[in-house]
C-alpha cells in the first residue's frame, strides 16, 4: 500500500554500535546533557544534509516550504537539531520520518510532535506504545501517522520516500529514499561495524540480508546514509551487506558444531572488537543471545 500525504534505545545504544566502549547503564538524561558536545552538519546533495553527533544520523531536506527530517536522536537533541536545521534554512520543520523505533532515533519525537507531523511503520509504532525498548524514556511518543508497506512525503516540489522490505535491526525498519538526490538513510539496518539485531524488537538477522538485498534490488541510489557513522556509497553498503553475510554463515556454522555461546562471542570479539570485546555491550546482550537460537 502507497500513500501520499499533504504535508534514551537509550544512550547506550549509540554506545553500542558505534563506539569503542560500551556501557551497560542508561546515564540519567541530566547528566548526559551536561558537557554534550554540539552536534554537526555535512552536506549530502543538493538540499539534503546529514546531521551528525549523540545519537542516530539525521538527514534533513530543505524545501521551499519547509524541513523534512529523517529520524530525531534523543528527546534532548532537540535544541541541537533545531540548531543545525537553522544554520542551513529559515523553514520550519514539518515532517519527522523515524527510521525504527530506538530512542536514539526517535526519542526527538517527544519535542517535535509539537510542531511537525511524525511518521513510521506501523511496527514501531506499536513498538514505543508497547514499550519494546527496555529502558527507553517513558516519555516516548508515537508516530501520529504509519504505514505498512510505503509512503511520499511530497513538499515543496520535492519527494522523501519511505519503504519497508522487512525485517532487520528491527521488525519496523523502513530505509528511506531522496530520488532526486539518489540518497538512502538506512536508520540502523546499516551502523557502526556490524549491525545490532534488536530481537525483543522483532529483528533477524537471516532477514536482515534479504531486506538490504529488496532494497538495492528496487531503489536506485549512489550515496548511503547509514543509522550511525560516515556517509558512504552503494559499494560502501554492499561491502558491509556481504561481510555480515558471512559473520551469519560463520556463526551458524560453529552453532551447528557444537559451540557454545562464549565460544561464538570469542569468534565475534576477534572479527568485531569495538562491540563484541565488551561483555557488556547491546551486541553481547541482544543480538548474540538471539543468533544462538536463530541460527541453529
Amino acid at each position: 500500500m502507497r500513500r501520499s500525504l499533504p504535508l534514551l534505545a537509550f544512550s547506550l545504544l549509540t554506545l553500542a554500535i558505534a563506539s569503542p566502549v560500551a556501557l551497560s547503564q542508561t546515564p540519567p538524561a541530566a547528566k548526559q546533557k551536561q558537557g554534550r558536545p554540539p552536534l554537526g552538519i555535512e552536506k549530502v546533495a543538493d538540499d539534503l544534509f546529514v546531521i551528525i553527533g549523540s545519537g542516530g544520523n539525521v538527514g534533513l531536506l530543505v524545501t521551499d516550504e519547509g524541513v523534512v527530517l529523517v529520524d530525531a536522536k534523543f528527546e534532548q537533541d532537540y535544541d541541537g537539531i533545531m540548531a543545525q536545521v537553522k544554520s542551513v534554512t529559515d523553514k520550519p520543520v514539518k515532517y519527522v520520518i523515524n527510521t525504527h523505533h530506538h530512542s536514539d532515533h526517535s526519542g526527538g519525537n517527544t519535542r517535535f510532535i509539537e510542531v511537525a507531523e511524525i511518521i513510521s511503520h506501523k511496527n514501531a509504532r506499536a513498538n514505543i506504545t508497547d514499550a519494546k525498548q527496555p529502558g527507553a524514556p517513558a516519555t516516548m511518543k508515537p508516530a501520529r501517522i504509519t504505514f505498512t508497506d510505503e509512503t511520499s512525503v511530497f513538499l515543496g516540489g520535492k519527494e522523501v520516500r519511505a519503504r519497508y522490505f522487512g525485517r532487520g535491526h528491527t521488525n519496523g525498519d523502513v530505509l528511506v529514499y531522496f530520488p532526486a538526490q539518489r540518497v538512502l538513510h538506512t536508520g540502523d539496518l546499516m551502523a557502526g561495524v556490524t549491525p545490532l539485531i534488536d530481537y525483543s524488537g522483532g529483528g533477524s538477522i537471516v532477514e536482515w540480508s534479504k531486506t538490504i538485498d529488496g532494497a538495492m534490488a528496487a531503489l536506485d541510489f549512489d550515496k548511503v546514509i547509514p543509522g550511525h557513522g560516515t556517509v558512504t556509497n552503494r559499494a560502501g553498503l554492499q561491502t558491509y551487506r556481504d561481510n555480515v553475510v558471512k559473520m551469519r554463515t560463520d556463526i551458524g556454522a560453529m552453532i551447528k558444531q557444537g559451540k557454545t555461546q562464549e565460544d561464538v562471542r570469542t569468534y565475534l570479539a576477534i572479527q568485531f572488537p569495538t562491540v563484541y570485546s565488551n561483555p557488556n555491550s547491546l551486541q553481547n546482550q541482544w543480538s548474540l543471545p538471539g543468533f544462538m537460537t536463530e541460527l541453529k
